[in-house]
């Protein structure tokens, strides 16, 4: 009786101070009147009025109630349509087909949390020459909001008060100027799978005008998708350097080394240049270092893919990840002399930078253990893992 005269004569106290989620419908709870606390059932408080509290759905994690407008629940990750994408390899068209019959070597070419806006591109409207849109469509691109034509992802991690674990917020940019590869499609897919499942955020596109401060302002990684040739101007380079000094990262894909052989920071961030490749073919991989990309790899890894021999061996730049067993496969002219790196990481001017040259078939991004390798790049690169082994 207490209760029911307490809920009738100070029900808009108790409104005011329901201490319990909107969403339960039944059982006890705890309300606070100006004087002390007492347990009311909650079905008698409903009774008594037909006004729900007018609590904001904000976001628990972020405090942000712009989330609010995205999710059903606060805890429900968001998603948004992201741009699609075509495919191709190296800097310049190859000859004769991207496969050497003979398995010798073949040359491949000549080179945090709320965002507003974004300028994602379909990429399956893209000439695979220039690998952006042209005319209308490009300005029109620019100019939309960043929610447009981009997949974003996120769940209920946030950056912790020190920015020691941070929510990866990626560029996957894709364009080539020579030898496109047709896995790109199947690449950006998988790594907005990936965001989906871990939550990052991640915008695909093609468009280098992204490449100034601004524009490359909400990301904390940008991924160089199966890029080719020249793919930024020396304004856009400028930009990408500083980026990369403030201390953000770089993930580079298969034909990442097959891109910008001009522009000698870019190789250094890299690690390396593309040299060679035989034919597609299984080669053994052996694991060497600790890191987030090898966990969940066994010491030994057999797969199939297009195995690259560079310029020069990084090992003296960089920590080595993976190695192919060269007495595993044939590799012809892309021999690298028996030491043959083909992933690795390290920091650079600032940032962050890892490198894999696995995924060049399409096949490659359905693989779960390559997958793991790509998401545990992109989270090091962005500075989720605070260490090499975590």
């Amino acid at each position: 009786m207490q209760a029911e005269h307490l809920v009738s004569t100070e029900r808009a106290t108790l409104q005011a101070n329901v201490v319990a989620s909107p969403e339960r419908t039944h059982g006890p709870i705890w309300v606070r009147c100006p004087t002390t606390w007492v347990v009311v059932p909650l079905l008698l408080l409903n009774a008594c009025s037909s006004t729900e509290s007018s609590t904001p759905n904000v976001d628990a994690n972020s405090g942000d109630e712009r989330r609010s407008s995205l999710d059903s629940s606060a805890d429900a990750p968001s998603e948004r349509v992201g741009a699609g994408g075509q495919d191709g390899e190296g800097g310049q068209p190859e000859t004769g087909g991207d496969a050497s019959p003979d398995g010798g070597g073949q040359p491949e070419g000549g080179r945090p949390p709320d965002r507003d806006g974004d300028t994602g591109v379909d990429t399956s409207s893209q000439d695979s020459e220039a690998g952006r849109p042209s005319g209308d469509e490009a300005a029109a691109d620019t100019a939309a909001p960043r929610d447009a034509g981009v997949e974003t992802s996120m769940d209920s991690d946030s950056s912790t008060a020190d920015g020691s674990l941070v929510v990866p917020d990626a560029l996957v940019f894709s364009r080539t100027t020579g030898f496109r590869h047709t896995s790109i499609a199947q690449g950006i897919a998988a790594l907005r799978m990936l965001a989906t499942q871990r939550g990052w955020r991640v915008t695909a596109s093609e468009d280098p005008t992204l490449f100034t401060d601004q524009g490359l302002s909400p990301f904390n990684v940008v991924v160089f998708l199966s890029t080719t040739g020249d793919v930024l101007n020396p304004d856009q380079q400028a930009a990408f350097e500083r980026f990369i000094r403030r201390g953000n990262g770089f993930v580079g894909i298969h034909s990442a080394t097959d891109t910008e052989y001009d522009w000698p920071w870019y190789g250094e961030l890299v690690g390396a240049y593309f040299r060679a490749h035989p034919e597609i073919q299984p080669a053994m991989i052996h694991v060497e270092a600790a890191h987030p990309s090898t966990m969940g790899l066994p010491s030994t890894w057999m797969r199939t893919d297009e195995w690259y021999g560079f310029r020069d061996n990084p090992r003296p730049r960089v920590t080595v990840l993976l190695t192919l067993d060269e007495s595993s496969y044939m590799p012809g002219a892309s021999t690298m002399g028996g030491d043959h790196p083909i992933a690795w990481y390290h920091e650079h001017d600032g940032g962050r930078a890892f490198y894999t040259a696995l995924g060049h078939t399409e096949a490659s991004y359905a693989e779960p253990m390559f997958l793991g390798h790509l998401a545990g790049g992109v989270e090091w690169a962005a500075r989720r893992s605070t260490h090499p082994s975590r």
